[in-house]
């Protein structure tokens, strides 16, 4: 009976330490998946679609793209982040990837980086009219 006493409490912290060592592990890919450019590549593209999708014929949008130029820049990638396609918006901020979502109305958009400043901070997305 003296022997199974230090086994349980041996057993209990083996325990613990292993979960916490589980919950780090698990708590450092959730916060570096948060921060990856995927993730920003998907919200970006969601929201642009839902803008084009919500906004009334001849109307102008510009869009601060800062932090994901500065993503793209960190990973090498130097062309258009933000483009269209018929009824598809593709954000790209690397050169393998990139996500696509679709609005749903028919409109005439043209998307566009705002080179009225020196430096591009932001993106032009113009809805001229539906077809």
């Amino acid at each position: 009976m003296i022997g199974k006493r230090g086994n349980l409490l041996a057993e209990n912290i083996i325990f613990i330490v292993l979960n916490l060592v589980f919950l780090t592990i698990l708590i450092v890919f959730v916060v570096s998946k948060s921060q990856s450019p995927a993730m920003m590549e998907e919200e970006m593209a969601k929201q642009i679609a839902l803008l084009i999708d919500s906004a009334k014929p001849v109307t102008t949008i510009k869009i601060n793209v800062e932090d994901a130029l500065s993503k793209a820049e960190n990973n090498n990638y130097n062309q258009d982040i933000i483009f269209r396609q018929k009824n598809i918006v593709t954000v790209k901020l690397r050169d393998k990837g990139g996500y696509s979502y679709s609005f749903f109305n028919d409109a005439d958009v043209s998307i566009f980086p705002d080179t009225s400043e020196s430096e591009i901070k932001n993106y032009v997305i113009t809805i001229n009219n539906y077809n």
